[in-house]
């Protein structure tokens, strides 16, 4: 669905974009991740068709990007970051405006600014300046004028930046509603956007592609995926904890009074712990089996990629 080949992009001598080369397949959610200057916002502005790629190619349902660019934008959805609505506009005012420029008049028009008006759950504030709505408000408006002509690709610019919990927890469950039937990209930092929203993830940092994998798989980077933390009513031998077999190391958490017990690449160290707790006479009221830190893989990777 979607393409891209050594795609770069300079601005005044400096790399924005470098090389970057993945491809995106129907049905996936993929994810942007990077920090602040990796080449995010610029790869999907490139995509949209709203920057010119210095060199490389990108190809969107297989029409070039830049050959193409006014059949790929009707095939596209797309909210920037900060979400770029004519603020001084009413809520239907600015849909009714957006569909004027995609095309639709008439009963059609009608239909499909109402459509989004119910499912954004917008109708209660459809007369109001978009300005004075709330960001949760403003960020659904958004998403409102990407859907409404019913794109095949959906482009997310850091799609829940500035929200509170409660709004980007709504917003996030619209998004994976709405990658039930379409392909979405998605840029952000927010490393838990990543865990809950994507079945892919592309690491960028100063332009170049440091990771493509799922979020599963980059957790299992971690020097603390298949660790296992334990909490005791007494203090734990750390050396007899140190010597089983698999055992990476032993970190003590003087904060929790727990004991994380660090596994080795691929090895499961939860039997050979257990045994060790029932051989000691142990009593420990909690165990907790990590997943992985995916911040801490971020971190390493983008760490590792500076000159």
């Amino acid at each position: 669905m979607i393409e891209l080949a050594r795609l770069t992009k300079r601005f005044c001598g400096t790399v924005a974009v470098d090389e970057l080369s993945f491809h995106v397949k129907a049905g996936e959610v993929l994810g942007l991740l990077g920090p602040n200057g990796a080449g995010k916002s610029t790869t999907l502005r490139m995509l949209t068709g709203f920057v010119s790629p210095t060199s490389g190619a990108a190809k969107v349902c297989g029409l070039d990007i830049r050959r193409h660019t006014r059949h790929v934008q009707r095939l596209i959805g797309y909210v920037p970051e900060g979400n770029a609505c004519y603020s001084e506009m009413t809520v239907q005012g600015f849909l009714g405006f957006i569909a004027d420029m995609r095309g639709y008049s008439g009963r059609e028009k009608k239909q499909r600014v109402t459509a989004m008006l119910e499912r954004f759950e917008l109708m209660e504030v459809y007369g109001q300046v978009i300005e004075h709505l709330s960001k949760g408000f403003q960020r659904r408006v958004g998403l409102a004028q990407a859907l409404l002509h019913d794109p095949i690709v959906l482009i997310l610019d850091e799609p829940t930046d500035g929200l509170d919990p409660n709004q980007k927890h709504r917003v996030r469950e619209q998004i994976k509603e709405l990658a039930r039937n379409k392909v979405v990209l998605i840029s952000t930092h927010v490393l838990e956007e990543v865990t809950s929203l994507c079945s892919r993830a592309l690491v960028l940092n100063k332009g170049k592609l440091l990771a493509d994998s799922t979020p599963q798989e980059l957790e299992s980077r971690s020097r603390y995926h298949q660790a296992v933390t334990l909490f005791a009513k007494q203090p734990l031998d750390l050396m007899s904890l140190a010597v089983l077999p698999g055992v990476a190391g032993v970190e003590r958490d003087h904060v929790t009074n727990s004991v994380r017990v660090l596994a080795r690449p691929g090895q499961v160290i939860v039997p050979q712990i257990n045994s060790l707790i029932n051989a000691k006479g142990w009593n420990v009221f909690r165990q907790e089996i990590e997943r992985g830190s995916l911040s801490e893989v971020f971190r390493s990777l983008t760490r590792e990629s500076r000159p």
